[in-house]
């Protein structure tokens, strides 16, 4: 029987399954063709390329697939006015269905199309990188990114079921592998401290880490638990904004290099070496000592936590001040308490803020 843990949302709950689930997706899109609801892949090219077996074997219609380029720059208004559209010329209902095959671009692209098409329609998600199967893919935040920011247009929509298959690993590079890891590692950070230790004692992790599926799946219940209590990031302090931990300052690294320059786990394994330097300058229980300890894991585990080439402070600074986490009363930061624990902080000295970038290099 299919491993599988639930999303408690009340009415709106649904599972995540683990190891063989190409069946229990199979049974789910003969279950659709059968009550004569037309069912959509959305995919990108690479997958098209090396998993061109498992797709056919979904038993969706040829005519009923889309293939984006892979990317971050798929991630964008015209990707999703092009999936629209294809939508609409295939005369696709609000009984239609989406299934997107991929990473977290395409995840959250198909999830915001999912979320506005016909004002809404159902989608499930298949993640087919380490990156998305212990993050984007849970939760239900879908959007796309614009030039002034990542990920400024969405919407919050849940998947029907999450659809986690370990055969997507085998065809990931180092780099996107490793990109993986970061959500890993700060799963552990805020919440978890048995499980840094366990990344500790396992460092460098790779494909073949015995313990990789148990991993995967203790990051998805912590994500499943944080989002049931905190759906919409509406908490005051903590809550879902804590997933955020490296978030504000990774993304505006993504953004300011221009959205090719860094994988999306490569800018926020910068990022979580920042948090951990802010953490060590506001609280005082939070030490040096922690700080060489995130360091060392991060760069076991094939992670930067400098940037490649300078980057404009101003720059950056500006792209935090347009961060959709922030709030009213200004830009709110994830901090770490200790290693397992974190907390939201606002009221940070923008003259910290400038001495952090400068030690990871940027001008």
């Amino acid at each position: 029987m299919t491993d599988r843990l639930t999303v408690e949302l009340n009415d709106r709950a649904y599972p995540i399954y683990f190891d063989e689930a190409k069946h229990a997706l199979q049974s789910e899109i003969k279950k659709h063709h059968s009550n004569n609801k037309t069912c959509f892949l959305i995919s990108d090219e690479n997958l098209k390329t090396h998993h061109a077996e498992f797709i056919e074997a979904l038993g969706i219609d040829p005519s009923k697939r889309l293939f984006l380029p892979s990317g971050e720059s798929t991630k964008s208004i015209q990707s999703y006015s092009e999936t629209l559209s294809f939508l609409a010329k295939q005369k696709a209902n609000r009984d239609s269905i989406l299934f997107a095959l991929g990473g977290g671009v395409i995840g959250d692209l198909v999830g915001f199309v999912a979320a506005s098409y016909l004002r809404g329609i159902d989608f499930y998600q298949i993640p087919t990188t380490l990156l998305a199967m212990v993050d984007s893919s849970v939760g239900g935040k879908t959007g796309i990114n614009l030039p002034e920011g990542k990920n400024l247009v969405g919407a919050f929509w849940q998947p029907k079921s999450v659809f986690i298959d370990p055969v997507f690993l085998e065809s990931l590079s180092k780099k996107e592998f490793a990109s993986g890891l970061a959500e890993i590692i700060k799963y552990g950070l805020i919440a978890d401290k048995k499980l840094f230790q366990q990344l500790l004692e396992l460092t460098p992790i790779d494909k073949n880490t015995d313990a990789l599926l148990k991993i995967i799946r203790t990051c998805c219940s912590i994500k499943a638990n944080v989002v049931a209590s905190d759906e919409k990031e509406t908490a005051k302090s903590g809550g879902r904004a804590l997933l955020n931990l490296g978030h504000t300052f990774g993304h505006a690294i993504e953004n300011v290099s221009g959205y090719g320059d860094y994988l999306h786990g490569e800018a926020i394994a910068i990022g979580m070496h920042l948090a951990s330097l802010l953490s060590e300058a506001i609280n005082e229980n939070f030490t040096e000592k922690e700080t060489q300890l995130i360091t060392e894991l991060l760069t076991k585990n094939a992670l930067p936590t400098h940037l490649k080439k300078p980057l404009s402070i101003q720059l950056l600074n500006q792209a935090i001040s347009r961060d959709k986490k922030n709030r009213a009363s200004g830009i709110r930061y994830i901090i770490l308490s200790t290693i397992g624990t974190a907390e939201t902080k606002t009221g940070v000295d923008p003259k910290l803020i400038d001495t952090l970038w400068r030690k990871v290099g940027a001008i």
